[in-house]
């Protein structure tokens, strides 16, 4: 405190100036009011205008400096009252000021007495009348010496038995960016991001030679939050307490006039109630005041002066409160207020109490990010080096003189720098003194115990120094560290030297501690009584003795370190802990004292642990032997632990070393030892369970392997994990799914570098790869790396690394002998640095890729790389960019391009991408014809002298593929530079040069070239932006004159018809130009006319582009005059009338004097009629044919009628072309009218706004095509159309669909169609047509061949006229919903038509009554008819009553019918049933019919008796047929009861789906007296032994039999073959899928020798089970073949019939002379057998279906059909799929196709080639084919669109299957187009194509005969 003055009269004025401009910034910062009565102390005759009080108190700073220089002239006895005012009216004077300026004032209360200033007599508040601040100064000074004392009583407590002294200037601290809510760092994210990741705070901020010592940190902290960071154990606390001792004794850098407030937040965690600022400094700091007085003095002076306070608050990290932004409050806080703790904290921290108090906040690295935005300053404790470390040890060892303890110290000092974890733990002097105590336990026991011991008092070291620390936690590689080279000691030769000497230091941190609590065991005392202070350590005994001696006091201290772990406690208190327990640890040392104040006062002592990480490790321990901790408690601990703090992490005291304990404690070397433990702990199972719980851990650890999802910091720690399991199997698994280790932003330590080796070694030869990316990393890290033997790529990627870091790396890098990938970028490497580098990666083989983008190595640098790329022979790449350099290196490595010839590419991108690629060695050594190098020099702006400089040296390269310069943006005369040199250049591709020619005078430079460079062959410029210019060459590679082609595109170039000709003269004679692109210019009429007048100069012209270059109407007529003049002008496509689009065509002269098509196209333009008559009547004189495409251009009605005028005259007009141009009915209507206009019109399809063509003749057209689609036909519209129609020709086919013609615009059309000349076809679907508009419709049955009507969804309309030879007359309605009374009229119409013969009706909606109506009501009279009717309700009972009621309704049907769900008629002619009548006993009650069906129908077998009285009407039945339905018994019993009834019955099918034993057996006794039955089918039941023997009488009889799918026993089988041996008559025999033993085989055989007669025989699938091969089987059923010579049918499926088969077979196809049909499916006919089999069927004339699938059929057989098949005229099926048919086979099959005009059906599905095309075109030349297979063969658009030409020409096409093929939206678009031409189709299957959904969407609504589904 300074002097008082005295207050007398001569100071009191000179104080008063002398303090005036401190106080002048007082008085400026207090409220109106305090000025306002300060100023009125002035008297009134001192010359101030008091008017102007207000004034002066409210406004600046020019009253105040008035005021005070009143005072200083004034006289002693106003200047003292003044100043005495001023402290009383003022707030927040430092004290030091206040002091001096109340000493200079005096005390007195009538101070002011005869003073003649005016003093205010208004009464003060009463703190302020009672204020007197000489007492408030006092009592603050007393409480300032009780602080004193305080600290200096604490600091003699912790400094008793420290082994060094504490100096402030010894300790350094590592300065790091303050992160202020105001003044954030980019890289840290913003308070908003909760719970983002944000790097630890580490060394990454600023760079470590940032580093002051701790006294000069403190320095300049006063009124600012500073915080000090250190790891669990750097000792902040005893810092923190000898900076108050220095204070005490007014030393050190906070001033001693200043309270020091010393708070320890595991203190403040005891007060739990909330406390005012005044009982926090009263009652807890010291002990509690009793004067009130007292603390409303301390209080208040404090609150003055804030200043005047220094709050040290200690070890954050263990606050239990958590201090959040939201819990920052607005505003100051009330100091009388009581508050909880961390509101306080707060309020201090963030200037909302005591604000300009300086407070200094000490906690852990991760606790920072609670208080970002609140510190001023921060500063990291550095780590002991080794000096310090060596100095500590001889200190610990010798502190007391003893000979014997110095030469131990000499010992473990040289064992501990050479043990790279007892080094990195001694880093904090907690951790070192452990270390010493454990290197003192390991070094007694290596040498004799007599003579050695150290003396008694060095025992009581551990629980001193365990209060020189703190015990906060840490992350495991958190330890600090002084960045310099002397943190570590050459390794290798310190172990030399002591390896023969010193004992065996444990391998992992593991084992370390474990060997660390062995050394506090053996330090307890003989007796365990009467000294608590820990002894002499005991002689040496093994680990697990010494653990089973005290079990019991371990596992008691491991229960209480788990439970403290838990609850997150680290302080316990007497009654925690046993009282054996707690002397037993204060005597071993593993505890250490601390004494607390209670909430109430009162002292308490608490212990805690030796340091954080031994409870951890305790409690590890406690997990891996007791049963108390449960599996699900072990995997909530087990995680990883990044070292990036995260601001949601879950606040916890520890360390986070508990996961590196449990794995190190998985490992067998700590079994033993555990299992000890554990039997004592309470474990049951001892070794057993300890083993099951280090098995839990490992297979924890191996999930955490094969995660790939690990982020850097969590891939070291687990790698950490498993080098303390040492399990190399974990370490294998690890680098398994990670071919590179990456690491980001962490700081390294050696003993992390030594964890990757551990995991890296496991790789093996494969090699992996480490990428440290902004990594803190010491340069003793390196020393370790070699540790990683197998590294093929390293990444180091941080400004941190320079030339000594990149040195040191040097030395090192020869030791990877598989490096294979090096990067060192974004770092400060320079040129000496490079060279360095440089030279050792040449000592290292594989290297391959070197990447140095981001450094500062300039030209010096890279010359000296360049230099050494012909001594790495294996680089491939090397990257060099944003390297600070000129045109001197980029020069000097173009020139290197001479001398290093496997130099590939060289790319620069002005300089911040400089990369150069090297060809690969082994494509050099094996003469490989490589590519010419590339170079890229990209955004290079030089001068002309710079491109000489570069030019030059480019001429001097070799051969180059590509040269790309672009991005230049050189003026003219660079550029002329460049084209001198440029024939120079040897390119053999192209040279770019984008962006660098920006003038028409460029481009016509560089236009020369194409005459004055050979070379060059192609040039492309385009001088809008984007710029681009290209120059292509011949890649030296002289072609022969007729191949050479020269293109030149001078697109986007501004060109006006003045620069046309200088462009034209720059090309000087250069005539072999075949392409120009003049388009986007701007040359209009004038410069299209002088385009086209040099047309002839170009002789070789193919193509020029014109486009957008401003032509109008009057260019389009040149170019139509053009287009008729020039014989080799073929094309002419033009678009927005010349604006837009203009290129022209060519096509050489043909010497065949075959005339060229010539196309003058015309889109998007809007044509006037006069222009249209102007463009005709120039192409009118065009006399090689032509077409006209107006395609998007809509066509108004006037310029259609100027259209019609010139047609006729333009004679050579082969099509016109006016898709998407019809705007209007009526213009439709026009066009249609050509078919009368011209009489060479053939066809014409109009569509609105769609493809629309009129197609002309060269002669007369004798008939037609009209189609003419979605328009409106309406009344008026549709009687033009009708009349224009009458007048044309006779027209082949008449499509009218989606017209909106509805019911009366049908019909009047249907009045219309007699007098219609139309030959095939009438299509009027889409039409909107309703029930009547069907019936009218259908009524013209009698006028045409057939109808089909759909109402439903894809509703049809179609009338033929052409039908098939003897085929009547047909129709189908589908799908329309009739009622009753359409059905009525449909009945009547359909028995007015007399040549009716099919009508077919589905799914109408139908009901039973109606459908009764409608066969009572049909009159046939003296024709036949079938009639089918589809409904979803006949099945089952319905399907039976059906049947009855029709026959009970009309005694003509001849047939009736029930398949499924469809009943089929067929009713006979009058005359027939008469004469059936005439036959019949009683013809009044007997009907016609002959064949009752219930098929597949759902019928069960009870429901068959209401069809017994039918039947009985029925005595002509001749066939019944019941199959695939559940007759079951009563079915059997219902055809038992009616057989006898139906003598003429011939005919008996009741097939199953399911086997049945019951049918069969019923029926036999049944069909043995029904001796009418000839044909019989039981396939699908089981024939039991007594119905095969009846069955077996009646086969002698029968003509044909079906047995397939029936099954029999052995005995039975040979019944039933014998039987059929005796068939004499048998003409048909089937017997599908039977199992044959070689018995049934044997049998069959000879019934097939026996029986001549058969026609039919059918064995697919016939299996074998014979003691012979299943192929000589078959060979023997051949054989029994022979005598079959009558055959017409024949099916082998699946006979697996080879070589030797088809042999046999073709001697019996000679003999088959009427085969009709063969089956040879599914076997095994090769290629060569199929070409057999071919030749044999040319016998077989009659052969009408062939079907050969799933064999091994190739071109070979293909080529036979070729010359067989035409010869087989009767061919209506063919089926080949599944076979390996190539290209040169399809061409064969497409020959064959060609001749077979009946063919119906052909399949094709999955041949073996995609190349389809030549078949699908022969399909034009089968008339009849209505099923085509292509499915599954991988073909494209081109088959697709090959099949839509041929598609109009087969009529009769129903169905093509395109499925699984590669078909795009093009070719599916084609086949829709087709669509329309072909209204008999009914389906294209098109799954699994290359359709988008989108587009088969569209296509499919557009037509849903597309059909783009599975089903």
């Amino acid at each position: 405190m300074d002097e008082e003055v005295d207050p007398d009269e001569e100071n009191v004025n000179s104080i008063l100036a002398q303090e005036s401009s401190e106080l002048f910034h007082i008085l400026r910062n207090q409220s109106p009011t305090v000025i306002m009565k300060l100023c009125q102390m002035v008297p009134s005759g001192a010359g101030w205008n008091h008017n102007r009080l207000a004034t002066c108190a409210a406004t600046g700073t020019e009253h105040i400096q008035d005021l005070l220089e009143y005072f200083k002239e004034a006289n002693a006895a106003d200047c003292r009252c003044f100043l005495e005012r001023v402290c009383l009216l003022c707030e927040n004077i430092p004290m030091r000021l206040e002091s001096r300026l109340l000493s200079v004032a005096g005390y007195a209360n009538n101070a002011c007495a005869s003073s003649s200033v005016k003093v205010e007599k208004t009464p003060l508040p009463p703190s302020m009348q009672q204020l007197n601040k000489r007492p408030r100064i006092d009592h603050w000074e007393h409480y300032i010496d009780a602080v004193r004392s305080l600290l200096e009583k604490r600091w003699e407590r912790l400094s008793e038995s420290l082994v060094r002294e504490v100096l402030l200037e010894n300790v350094w601290v590592s300065l790091r960016t303050a992160n202020r809510g105001r003044d954030r760092p980019d890289q840290t994210p913003g308070p908003s991001d909760r719970g983002s990741r944000t790097p630890e705070l580490d060394g990454d901020y600023v760079a470590m030679d940032s580093r002051v010592t701790l006294e000069i940190f403190l320095q300049g902290c006063a009124g600012k939050v500073t915080v000090l960071l250190g790891p669990a154990g750097s000792g902040k606390t005893l810092l923190m307490t000898c900076l108050g001792q220095q204070w005490a004794h007014g030393l050190g850098p906070i001033p001693s006039s200043v309270l020091f407030v010393l708070l320890e937040f595991r203190q403040l965690n005891l007060l739990s109630r909330p406390l005012s600022l005044s009982e926090l400094l009263c009652q807890h700091y010291l002990p509690p005041i009793s004067s009130q007085d007292q603390k409303e003095a301390i209080v208040e002076y404090l609150l003055s002066n804030p200043e005047q306070s220094c709050w040290v608050l200690d070890g954050y990290d263990e606050f239990h409160s958590k201090l959040t932004r939201h819990k920052v409050l607005q505003g100051l806080l009330d100091p009388e207020k009581p508050l909880p703790v961390a509101d306080l904290v707060s309020g201090l921290l963030n200037r909302q109490l005591l604000p300009g108090c300086t407070v200094v906040v000490t906690c852990r690295v991760r606790s920072i990010i609670d208080l970002e935005g609140v510190s001023d300053k921060v500063g990291q404790l550095l780590g002991w080096d080794c000096h310090e470390i060596k100095e500590y040890v001889h200190n610990f060892f010798g502190r007391k003189g003893h000979t014997a303890n110095r030469a131990l110290g000499v010992q473990a000092a040289d064992l501990l720098l050479s043990t790279r974890h007892l080094l990195a733990m001694s880093s904090l002097p907690a951790l070192c003194n452990i270390c010493c105590i454990c290197l003192e336990h390991l070094l007694l026991k290596g040498r004799d115990w007599e003579g050695t011991q150290i003396p008694q008092e060095r025992g009581s070291e551990t629980g001193k120094n365990a209060r020189e620390i703190e015990e906060c936690h840490s992350q495991r590689g958190d330890f600090g560290g002084r960045g310099t080279d002397d943190i570590m000691m050459d390794v290798t030769n310190v172990r030399a030297h002591l390896a023969s000497t010193l004992p065996q230091i444990p391998s992992t941190l593991t084992q370390v501690y474990l060997t660390v609590i062995e050394a506090f065991l053996s330090r307890v005392p003989d007796s365990r009584g009467g000294n608590d202070k820990p002894t002499t350590p005991k002689p040496p005994q093994s680990a697990e003795s010494m653990l089973s001696m005290f079990a019991s006091e371990l596992c008691a201290l491991s229960q209480l370190a788990w439970e403290g772990l838990e609850s997150n406690k680290i302080l316990f208190t007497a009654q925690d802990i046993p009282q054996d327990v707690l002397e037993f640890s204060i005597r071993t040392g593993l505890f250490s004292q601390v004494e607390l104040r209670r909430e109430d006062g009162v002292l308490i002592k608490c212990y805690s642990f030796v340091h954080l990480t031994v409870q951890e490790f305790l409690a590890a321990l406690r997990i891996m032997t007791s049963p108390d901790v449960s599996d699900m408690q072990l995997k909530k601990r087990f995680s990883l632990k990044t070292r990036w703090t995260t601001k949601s992490d879950q606040r916890t005291v520890f360390t986070d070393s508990l996961h590196l304990f449990v794995c190190g404690l998985a490992s067998p070397n700590c079994t033993q030892a555990l299992v000890q433990l554990a039997r004592t702990c309470g474990g049951t199972g001892g070794q057993s369970w300890v083993q099951k719980r280090q098995a839990l851990v490992l297979k924890l650890l191996e999930k955490l392997c094969n995660n790939n999802t690990l982020t850097g910091p969590k891939i070291l720690e687990l790698c950490n994990c498993v080098q303390e399991s040492q399990d190399h199997k974990l370490a294998k698994q690890v680098v398994g799914t990670r071919p590179t280790l990456e690491l980001r932003n962490i700081r390294l330590l050696p003993n992390d570098i030594d964890a990757l080796a551990f995991v890296a070694n496991s790789v093996g030869d494969k090699g992996i790869g480490l990428d440290f990316g902004a990594c803190s990393m010491e340069l003793e890290c390196l020393d370790v790396l070699p540790s990683c033997r197998y590294i093929h790529f390293l990444c180091f990627r941080s400004r941190k690394y320079g030339d000594k870091f990149a040195e040191k790396l040097s030395s090192i890098l020869p030791q990877f002998t598989i490096l294979k990938k090096l990067e060192f970028c974004g770092a400060s490497l320079t040129a000496t640095g490079a060279a360095i580098l440089v030279s050792a990666l040449q000592k290292c083989p594989d290297i391959t890729e070197i990447n140095l983008n981001d450094n500062n190595l300039k030209d010096e640098g890279i010359e000296h790389i360049a230099d050494a790329f012909d001594k790495l022979p294996k680089l491939v790449l090397i990257m060099l960019g944003r390297n600070n350099t000129s045109l001197k290196a980029l020069d000097y490595l173009i020139r290197k391009m001479s001398s290093c010839l496997n130099i590939k590419h060289l790319h620069s991108d002005g300089m911040k991408d400089v990369t150069v690629t090297f060809s690969k060695e082994s494509d050099i050594s094996s003469h490989k014809t490589n590519p010419e190098p590339t170079v890229s020099l990209l955004n290079q702006k030089w001068s002309r002298s710079e491109m000489q400089i570069v030019a030059e040296s480019l001429a001097r390269c070799p051969a180059l593929s590509v040269l790309d310069l672009s991005g230049g943006q050189w003026d003219t005369k660079t550029l002329r530079s460049l084209t001198r040199f440029l024939p120079k250049f040897s390119v053999t591709e192209k040279i770019v040069v984008n962006d660098s020619c920006s003038s028409v005078a460029g481009l016509v430079i560089l236009t020369a070239l194409l005459s004055d460079c050979p070379a060059v062959m192609e040039l492309h410029i385009r001088l809008q932006s984007p710029v681009q210019v290209s120059i292509v060459s011949s890649g030296g590679r002289e072609k022969p004159p007729n191949e050479k082609s020269k293109r030149l595109c001078l697109s986007c170039c501004g060109l006006l018809p003045a620069d046309l000709d200088r462009v034209l003269r720059s090309l000087g004679t250069s005539s072999d130009v075949t392409f120009l692109d003049l388009s986007s210019n701007s040359l209009g009429n004038k410069g299209l006319s002088k385009l086209l007048h040099v047309l002839p100069g170009f002789s070789s012209i193919q193509e020029i582009n014109a486009s957008n270059n401003g032509v109008n109407m009057e260019g389009l007529g040149m170019l139509a005059g053009a287009l008729c003049t020039h014989h080799n002008l073929t094309q002419i496509h033009i678009s927005d009338g010349g604006r837009d689009r203009v290129t022209l065509k060519f096509f050489p002269h043909q010497s065949d004097g075959k005339q060229q098509l010539k196309v003058f196209r015309i889109n998007n333009t809007l044509l006037l009629p006069s222009e249209i008559s102007t463009l005709c009547r120039r192409l009118a004189k065009c006399r090689s044919p032509l077409e006209l495409d107006l395609s998007h251009s809509p066509l108004q009605e006037e310029t259609i009628d100027s259209l019609l005028k010139v047609l006729p005259k333009m004679t050579s007009l082969q099509r016109l072309n006016v898709s998407h141009s019809i705007t209007s009915t009526t213009g439709a209507l026009k066009l249609v009218s050509c078919l009368t206009v011209s009489q060479r019109a053939k066809s014409a399809e109009l569509r609105m706004q769609a493809e629309s063509f009129i197609h002309f003749d060269s002669v007369k057209a004798e008939q037609a095509s009209c189609r003419l689609t979605h328009f409106s036909l309406r009344s008026h519209n549709l009687e033009i159309l009708l009349q224009i129609l009458q007048r044309g020709p006779q027209l082949s086919d008449l499509d009218l669909s989606n017209n909106q013609l509805r019911d009366e615009g049908v019909k009047r059309f249907l009045d219309y169609l007699p007098e219609l000349k139309i030959t095939s076809y009438v299509n009027l679907s889409n039409n909107c047509l309703t029930q009547q508009g069907l019936l009218d419709v259908a009524s013209t049955l009698c006028d045409v061949s057939s109808v089909e009507i759909t109402l439903g969804a894809g509703e049809r309309c179609l009338i033929w006229f052409t039908q098939d030879e003897g085929c009547g007359k047909t129709l189908s309605v589908r799908d329309s919903s009739l009622e009753r009374g359409h059905l009525i009229r449909l009945a009547e119409i359909v028995s007015v038509c007399p040549n009716l013969t099919k009508l077919e009706l589905k799914n109408n909606f139908l009901q039973l009554d109606w459908i009764e109506d409608f066969v009572k009501l049909l009159d046939i009279s003296q024709r036949r008819l079938s009639v089918s009717i589809e409904e979803s309700w006949i099945r089952s009972q319905e399907a039976v009553g059906l049947v009855c009621r029709c026959l009970d309704l009309r005694n003509n049907i001849h047939t009736i019918r029930v398949h499924q769900t469809t009943l089929h008629l067929c009713l006979t002619k009058a005359t027939e049933v008469t004469s059936a009548s005439d036959d019949c006993a009683d013809p009044t009650c007997s009907v016609a019919t002959e064949k009752i069906c219930l098929v597949d129908c759902a019928v069960e077998g009870y429901q068959l008796a209401s069809l017994r009285r039918t039947i009985q009407k029925c005595p002509f039945l001749t066939e019944m047929d019941f199959s695939h339905n559940n007759l079951g018994v009563e079915g059997a019993e219902f055809l038992c009861s009616v057989l006898p009834t139906l003598p003429k019955l011939s005919s008996l099918s009741v097939g199953s789906k399911e086997a049945c034993v019951t049918v069969v057996e019923k029926l036999s006794q049944a069909l043995l007296q029904a001796a009418d039955i000839q044909h019989l089918n039981l396939s699908g039941h089981v024939i039991s032994d007594t119905a095969a023997q009846i069955m077996a009488r009646v086969f002698p009889r029968l003509r044909s039999l079906n047995l397939s799918h029936c099954m029999w026993t052995e005995a039975g089988g040979l019944h039933l073959f014998k039987a059929m041996g005796e068939c004499v008559a048998l003409e048909g025999l089937r017997l599908d899928s039977l199992r044959l033993n070689e018995g049934g085989r044997l049998c069959l055989a000879q019934a097939l020798r026996n029986v001549n007669s058969i026609c039919s025989l059918k064995l697919n699938k016939i299996a074998t089970a014979m003691g012979q091969s299943g192929a000589n089987g078959m060979l023997d059923l051949l054989n029994a073949m022979e005598g079959l010579t009558r055959m017409e049918e024949i099916e082998l499926e699946g006979w697996r019939i080879a070589d030797t088969g088809v042999d046999q077979l073709t001697r019996l196809l000679a003999s088959w002379t009427e085969l009709r049909k063969i089956s040879l499916s599914k076997n095994l006919i090769s290629d060569q057998s199929g070409d057999k089999l071919l030749e044999a069927l040319t016998h077989c004339s009659h052969l009408e279906e062939l079907y050969l699938s799933s064999n091994s059929l190739g071109d070979l057989t293909a080529a036979r059909m070729a010359l067989v098949l035409p010869s087989l005229t009767h061919i209506t099926v063919l089926d080949i799929s599944e076979n390996h048919i190539g290209h040169e086979g399809s061409l064969s099959l497409s020959k064959a196709i060609t001749c077979m005009k009946n063919l119906t059906k052909i399949h094709l599905t999955s041949v073996g080639t995609s190349e389809l095309c030549a078949v699908a075109a022969s399909l034009a030349h089968c008339p009849f084919i209505k099923d085509v297979g292509l499915g599954w063969n991988n073909c494209g658009d081109e088959v697709a669109v090959e099949l839509s030409r041929v598609l109009p020409l087969c009529q009769k096409l129903t169905s093509i299957d395109l499925e699984s093929n590669s078909v795009s939206d093009f070719g599916a678009d084609a086949l829709a187009r087709a669509l329309q031409s072909c209204p008999a189709l009914q389906l294209i299957r098109l799954w699994r194509n290359k359709v988008s959904p989108m587009e088969a969407n569209r296509l499919s609504l557009r037509d849903r005969r597309l059909n783009f589904s599975s089903t």
